[in-house]
């Protein structure tokens, strides 16, 4: 489960990086004829987004299901 989560976390800062390349590199106009460009950086945000909430998901059902164990401070302590 520890690979899972880190994998995934290494997807989303990947995502988060085209998005920063995307914007920080612009678009230039489409030329004559051609049909202007999707958005590559809305795309990649969508990407992180999507995936977060999948990964969030995964964890809530790895906790029902038993597969992974909370730790850290005792409730009500």
């Amino acid at each position: 489960m520890k690979i899972l989560v880190a994998i995934a976390f290494v997807a989303i800062l990947l995502s988060l990086g085209a998005a920063l390349m995307y914007m920080m590199r612009g678009s230039a106009p489409p030329a004559e004829g051609q049909a202007p460009k999707k958005g590559n950086m809305a795309n990649a945000l969508a990407f992180r987004v999507g995936f977060s909430i999948v990964l969030f998901i995964c964890v809530l059902v790895s906790w029902k299901m038993g597969w992974i164990q909370p730790t850290g401070i005792p409730p009500g302590t």
